[in-house]
């Protein structure tokens, strides 16, 4: 685990506080959090809080720091957190990535911010940002204390891993792919560390880049983004797990607590939030953001709907 700094990819709100925290799973790791507090904070009194998981490979000094800020900002306690393994939460081999322990770091947020004196326990909700979507739906659909689910431009992993983009994945295609990583299994176990995946926002990319590489690396890859813990990579071998284990299946037993997608209209994973929004139940709803792409909803708060986010949670933690 790497020692502390700041490295945010976005200036302090003089609206807010901010406190790093830090609390267990059930698991046992560390997770390292970030508690964002409206500047004029009464903590005799009970608030809703919202809780927002990181981009897929990102940490909660980028884009879910962004959405915490500005939640606190709108008068919600908002809790940023950094997935097991990665950021600057514990977890060792470095840059494990699994469907079981990404939901469960949902739950432990619930945990963490449901103990608070000045928090309302029956007003707790979620935003999962691009793979953290997926893992936010699937918390929601076993843990009840979560009342209200908002996703944005949302990556089911365990979909894209299982399946390839778009379903393209062969049964040739994907058994190759499992024989490739029981071998890189052996090797990782007679190694001193787990081998790392590419990174999925390339460095130094052009026009010839593939356009969602190219994307990803616009942000990641340059002072936009750019923070020391976020690689952009995980172990070849925890693709093994999301391979196994789909994250939404249970989806429609969220109703009757509601689900907001939200995406870019341009966004390359569009098809991920409208899969999910036919497969849930209501009460839903899917809101497309005009002139958006998938990445453009990290950072740029010109094109973020905060006031629809704010009216969503106040409407549903109740």
């Amino acid at each position: 685990m790497l020692t502390n700094m700041s490295n945010y990819i976005f200036e302090l709100s003089d609206k807010v506080t901010r406190k790093s925290v830090s609390y267990n799973n059930r698991f046992g790791i560390k997770i390292a959090a970030d508690l964002y507090l409206p500047k004029e904070f009464d903590e005799s009194k009970k608030h809703g809080a919202v809780i927002i998981g990181a981009p897929y490979g990102g940490v909660k000094e980028q884009g879910s720091g962004i959405y915490a800020q500005n939640m606190a900002e709108r008068g919600f306690v908002a809790l940023a957190f950094d997935p097991s393994y990665n950021g600057y939460s514990g977890g060792e081999p470095r840059h494990i990535s699994s469907p079981d322990l990404f939901v469960e770091d949902f739950g432990a947020a619930v945990d963490y911010v449901g103990t608070r004196s000045f928090v309302d326990r029956n007003q707790i909700g979620v935003i999962g940002m691009c793979g953290s979507g997926g893992f936010a739906i699937s918390a929601a659909q076993v843990d009840k204390r979560i009342k209200a689910v908002a996703t944005i431009s949302m990556y089911d992993i365990a979909r894209a891993q299982a399946n390839g983009w778009k379903d393209s994945l062969t049964e040739e295609d994907r058994n190759n792919i499992l024989d490739a990583i029981a071998e890189q299994r052996y090797a990782d176990f007679e190694g001193n560390a787990p081998a790392l995946t590419g990174r999925g926002a390339p460095i130094g990319f052009n026009e010839n880049t593939d356009p969602i590489g190219r994307e990803f690396g616009e942000f990641y890859s340059t002072p936009r983004g750019y923070h020391p813990n976020s690689l952009t990579q995980f172990t070849v071998t925890s693709s093994m797990s999301f391979m196994n284990f789909p994250l939404l299946t249970h989806i429609k037993s969220i109703s009757p607590r509601p689900i907001l997608f939200i995406m870019g209209e341009d966004a390359h994973s569009r098809y991920f939030s409208e899969d999910a929004y036919e497969l849930a139940a209501e009460p839903k709803e899917l809101y497309i953001v005009p002139n958006a792409g998938h990445v453009d909803l990290y950072d740029k708060t010109d094109l973020i709907p905060f006031d629809k986010l704010e009216a969503y949670f106040i409407d549903n933690l109740k």
